[in-house]
């Protein structure tokens, strides 16, 4: 985790550091097998490329997974990730690089707490939007 950000400290517009990941084929089987999900697309050439597919693809998860860490990653420790919305709209393969993106749309407080609406998305390397989504997060106040 970053530095610690505070509610003071962001404003609508205000961007959310980028994550980058280098997703592997070795990672996918790995994933697989943490997640129970063995669906072949997702470590087997052959089988993906049976099936109308240009190479294995993420697991969708993953990549849910990977927007979750953008929101973790950026809030610190004193921030706690409230909810979180994924869309699969674009497969993407291993090999090429993916970057995790936000901004912050909204800013207000509700129950007692200081909270903080985002945009969230990752794109590929060729910046297309292919896996869109939202978060919510509870940050700390400096007062």
């Amino acid at each position: 985790m970053g530095n610690q950000v505070y509610f003071e400290d962001v404003q609508e517009g205000t961007e959310v550091p980028t994550l980058r990941k280098d997703p592997t084929t070795q990672q996918l089987v790995k994933y697989a097998g943490a997640s129970g999900d063995y669906y072949q697309i997702h470590y087997d050439l052959n089988y993906a490329k049976g099936n109308g597919l240009p190479d294995v693809i993420l697991h969708g998860a993953l990549k849910g997974a990977w927007l979750g860490q953008v929101m973790t990653d950026w809030i610190g420790a004193e921030g706690m990730l409230k909810s979180l919305t994924t869309q699969y709209r674009g497969m993407d393969v291993p090999g090429t690089p993916m970057l995790g993106k936000g901004v912050v749309t909204k800013k207000y407080t509700e129950n007692g707490e200081n909270l903080v609406d985002c945009d969230i998305w990752l794109e590929d390397h060729e910046g297309k939007k292919t896996t869109p989504g939202a978060a919510t997060v509870a940050l700390p106040s400096r007062g």
